[in-house]
């Protein structure tokens, strides 16, 4: 069974197609940058040559009707019609707490992530618009979504309650949801496969554009950075992170910002963009290392915040056998991995400089031999995960 991998970020897709059950790539690639004038689609069918342009793509609509032309190339694709495709297994960010497993994609599931626009308003809409596009496109293949909430459906009450009346945490639900989770559990299986047990005490940071942490006991997740949208926990690219609500009030009592307007400056318009005007990590440790002083002290709040919350999921779970990187910045960062494990040496991480400095393509030690907590690099293969959930189902 062929199965098209969508994973549609806010502000980048990648796919794989996938035959199943064999976990053959067939072909595979991203579209980075979307909504910029130097946009990168990149095209890689398994028995040919790369092909990647640089050009502007305004939307995850256009980028997605870019892919399925190359699919269908007469020279370099890799389906003869798109009857060859039998599903499509798709990202979905916010499943609220409709959704804590795959589903096969109707108009009632479709709606209910349209409910959701508001709690993932970067995610969810472009998770929809990959759906509506693919099954205009590939009208015979069954839709299936894979929710990132559904791997922190483990956190206890706990963790997950907010200091909320009861009647909103429990009637209408509002709670700590958790994203990202498809990497999360992905890496975290990876990461016990190597130490040989479930038994473990991990702290998976998922780290790009968007970014978060989990703490993972025993194979389940315990607690995570996110909250009841994606806009909370660490500094993302355009994202503010944790910020005081009584920020939110101020600005829609003081300074006149319509609630719309909260969430766009919030969203889009916050995080490392705002700081610096570069929301991408490889441009901002560039113009830092160039002397820029907003992109330093950027970075160092950055690694700050994400020391903070190693410190307090090390404390939840009274002990930590190993860190996990994996994601854009996570799997390619040297810097950032050299800031974020500087200083914690009294929680037994210790870096090795040499090992770090290195972009691994598979699961790489860059710890001291004598470290007693193990620090991991793991590519993340979201794709992968998506598709052996998206067979199962089927």
């Amino acid at each position: 069974m062929n199965i098209l991998i969508i994973n549609s970020g806010s502000s980048s897709l990648k796919y794989q197609m996938i035959a199943m059950p064999s976990e053959k790539v067939i072909c595979e690639g991203l579209i980075e940058r979307i909504g910029q004038e130097n946009s990168n689609f990149v095209y890689h069918p398994a028995n040919g040559k790369e092909v990647s342009e640089i050009a502007a793509i305004k939307n995850h609509k256009e980028g997605l009707s870019k892919l399925v032309s190359y699919l269908l190339d007469v020279n370099i694709g890799v389906l003869s019609s798109t009857e060859d495709l039998k599903a499509v297994g798709h990202r979905v960010v916010h499943g609220g707490s409709t959704f804590s497993k795959t589903q096969l994609i109707t108009p009632e599931v479709k709606q209910k992530i349209k409910e959701l626009f508001s709690l993932a308003p970067l995610h969810n809409p472009a998770n929809l618009l990959g759906i509506d596009v693919c099954e205009e496109l590939f009208p015979n293949a069954k839709q299936v979504a894979v929710f990132d909430t559904a791997f922190h459906q483990t956190i206890p009450a706990i963790a997950y309650k907010y200091g909320l009346p009861k009647e909103l945490t429990e009637e209408k639900q509002i709670r700590v949801y958790g994203f990202h989770g498809t990497s999360h559990k992905y890496v975290s299986e990876k990461a016990n496969e190597f130490l040989g047990t479930r038994h473990t005490k991990l702290i998976t940071l998922h780290i790009g554009n968007g970014a978060s942490v989990s703490a993972i006991q025993n194979g389940v997740c315990v607690d995570h950075s996110m909250g009841f949208s994606p806009t909370t926990g660490l500094v993302m690219g355009t994202r503010t992170g944790d910020v005081d609500p009584s920020v939110v009030l101020h600005l829609l009592q003081n300074l006149n910002y319509s609630a719309e307007e909260v969430s766009t400056l919030l969203n889009k318009k916050s995080g490392m963009l705002g700081m610096t005007g570069y929301s991408d990590f490889r441009d901002l440790i560039t113009h830092a290392n160039k002397g820029n002083k907003d992109c330093k002290e950027a970075l160092e709040l950055y690694a700050y915040r994400v020391k903070k919350y190693i410190g307090a999921y090390t404390a939840a779970m009274n002990g930590l056998d190993a860190i996990v990187f994996t994601a854009g910045a996570g799997e390619n960062s040297v810097d950032l991995r050299e800031l974020i494990c500087e200083n914690l040496e009294y929680l037994g991480i210790e870096l090795d400089k040499e090992e770090n400095n290195q972009r691994p393509k598979e699961l790489t030690l860059i710890n001291k031999k004598d470290s007693k907590v193990k620090i991991i690099v793991i590519p993340t293969n979201e794709e992968l995960e998506i598709a052996k959930q998206s067979y199962e189902f089927l």
